[in-house]
């Protein structure tokens, strides 16, 4: 399965994946995972927000155990972010079946739309969409870098757009739902352990910050007379490096566009994206309030306006007790640690039930083609998933 989905989206040049929503790449994922719940004598589904089920049992009974991640990436983004959690489904199933072991209760595996967000913008529109968190009209909303909403997305990819929205009857079927996924970060390394369990999801935002200056010559204006949003911006991924630092949070500039983007030309605007992350709300909101104060402080010293705009925010998501501890008891006691990760296990667990499984990462790193994982430590993760999908649907 890995030597067939590898190839999937790769670029040739960065090595790094580039698996955005509903493009050519999406949608031989798609096959990929169509063959393989096929290839089980699966039920396959297409839900009405383009997210991919594949069931074992009933799927109207109820009480379902559900597995599974997504198969999208950032821009150049790594193998094992997200496909490692759908095919070690997979695999965990395959484990089951060649024990002879019979689930009392329904078996799914899902891969979620869209869960990156590389594409429009906005995480886990997928599962938000499903759970009620993003509206039809706030998704119909969303754009590309060129312009193409998603409803035109769509459509190209032979979806229908207008059937998109809240989902309550599928989640009703849900009694629980496990993510395999990555570690992103290296606790398990330095614990030496394949396998944790997560405790919880740090809250977690993006934010859009608008940098108006005034377009000019850059041969001709002097630095005096000039309203350079750039520097403005500049001062500000600083700032924010060292407001995250002093409270023990994560926040970063990632993305930036440039108006009107010329060597010679001193820029009009600045238009760059924060993403921060904290180990709570409060002070999750103090840093990025803090963030905001020193831009426009900075900016009013260069003659620039500026201007934030919160562009999605998700709270702290603490995984039900219950069921974490269940997993750590079925897995012998394995590490609990929490992630500053957002993923689509944290937006359903204010649905159903949720829990994650990470599999360890030596390097730390994700989001990047360096994103790796030993063979030994992945089957250990399909071990450990095929254990708890016993522990939850078998008994």
């Amino acid at each position: 399965m890995w030597r067939d989905l590898a190839p999937i989206g790769r670029n040739g040049t960065t090595n790094g994946y580039r698996r955005y929503a509903w493009t050519g790449a999406d949608t031989d994922c798609r096959a990929w995972f169509q063959a393989q719940a096929e290839a089980r004598g699966l039920t396959y589904e297409l839900d009405r927000n383009g997210n991919q089920w594949a069931w074992l049992g009933d799927p109207a009974a109820g009480d379902a155990v559900v597995t599974g991640s997504h198969l999208d990436s950032v821009p150049d983004g790594g193998a094992f972010d997200g496909p490692l959690g759908v095919v070690s489904s997979f695999a965990a199933l395959d484990e089951l079946r060649a024990r002879g072991v019979a689930p009392a209760k329904p078996l799914a595996i899902v891969n979620f739309g869209d869960e990156e967000g590389a594409r429009f913008g906005l995480a886990c529109v997928g599962s938000r969409l499903t759970a009620g968190q993003l509206g039809p009209e706030q998704a119909h909303a969303l754009r590309d870098a060129d312009g193409v909403t998603l409803p035109e997305a769509m459509e190209r990819a032979g979806y229908d757009p207008e059937a998109i929205g809240p989902d309550p009857e599928r989640l009703a079927r849900i009694g629980a739902f496990v993510e395999l996924h990555i570690e992103q970060g290296r606790a398990l390394d330095d614990t030496a352990d394949p396998v944790g369990v997560a405790s919880a999801i740090w809250p977690h935002g993006r934010w859009r910050f608008d940098f108006h200056g005034e377009a000019n010559h850059a041969g001709t204006t002097r630095l005096d007379d000039r309203r350079d949003p750039m520097l403005t911006y500049a001062n500000t991924v600083l700032a924010a490096r060292k407001k995250a630092r002093l409270a023990g949070a994560l926040a970063t500039f990632g993305k930036v566009g440039v108006e009107p983007n010329g060597v010679n030309a001193i820029a009009s605007l600045v238009r760059g994206w924060l993403d921060s992350r904290a180990p709570d709300e409060e002070t999750l909101a103090a840093v990025v309030g803090e963030i905001e104060r020193a831009a426009v402080e900075r900016g009013q010293r260069d003659g620039v306006d500026v201007r934030v705009t919160r562009e999605s925010f998700t709270p702290i998501v603490e995984f039900a007790h219950d069921l974490r501890d269940q997993l750590s008891g079925l897995l012998g006691g394995v590490p609990v640690l929490p992630t500053g990760a957002g993923h689509d296990a944290g937006i359903l667990s204010a649905s159903v039930p949720t829990a994650m499984l990470f599999v360890r990462n030596p390097t730390g790193v994700s989001h990047s083609p360096a994103e790796t994982a030993g063979e030994d430590d992945c089957l250990a993760g399909v071990a450990a998933l095929a254990q708890v999908l016993e522990g939850l649907a078998c008994h």
